[in-house]
């Protein structure tokens, strides 16, 4: 499959370097898609309040349930860069080796020993990180029972978050940037 790989410029505008500093420090890495990003400054901006703001656990929503979502969301997508980063936040969101290795490689019958609350953060990821999006009435009755409103808001919008840096990573060509220790299992390198 042939990919668009789009060159970052060589010099960010002056008010995205700092934001692509800390990035890197942050991170450890090249913040590639950040640097795409300053072809577009304000789309940089925007996206980087989004980012800021994104969700955390457990303010938010509990670590399990929004790694599962971010992961799940990440492979379903079959973005490299995505899986690689949320993959990278198994262990403090408290997954089992096992745990990961079933949302990686989308096993969903191995999804149900995760717990209620992960399993079906699993489960909404798959259904909106597919196009057209289908929830069932099941799932939907499911999600009502384990979640809060609030949660559920906060579920879709990170899931939403995922696709939207896996279409954008995907579209330019951005790789994997090695966040992700392969020890427990390699990871997919579809795009």
């Amino acid at each position: 499959m042939e990919s668009l790989v789009v060159v970052p410029p060589q010099r960010a505008p002056l008010l995205l370097r700092p934001l692509l500093w800390i990035a890197r420090r942050i991170t450890g890495k090249d913040p590639l898609p950040g640097r795409l990003l300053a072809w577009f400054p304000k789309g940089a901006v925007g996206v980087g309040v989004f980012e800021a703001l994104a969700a955390g656990a457990p303010g938010d929503l509990d670590a399990r349930s929004l790694a599962t979502a971010r992961i799940v969301s990440s492979a379903v997508a079959g973005c490299p860069f995505c899986l690689d980063m949320n993959a990278a936040t198994w262990r403090r969101a408290g997954l089992a080796d096992e745990e990961l290795k079933a949302l990686v490689e989308l096993r969903r019958a191995a999804w149900s020993t995760l717990g209620v609350r992960p399993h079906l953060a699993a489960r909404y990821a798959e259904a909106l990180s597919i196009t057209p999006v289908v929830v069932s009435a099941e799932l939907a009755e499911s999600l009502r029972a384990a979640f809060s409103p609030r949660e559920l808001v906060v579920l879709a919008t990170t899931i939403a978050q995922v696709n939207f840096w896996s279409r954008f990573n995907q579209g330019l060509g951005v790789p994997s940037a090695g966040f992700f220790d392969e020890s427990v299992c390699r990871l997919p390198s579809r795009s």
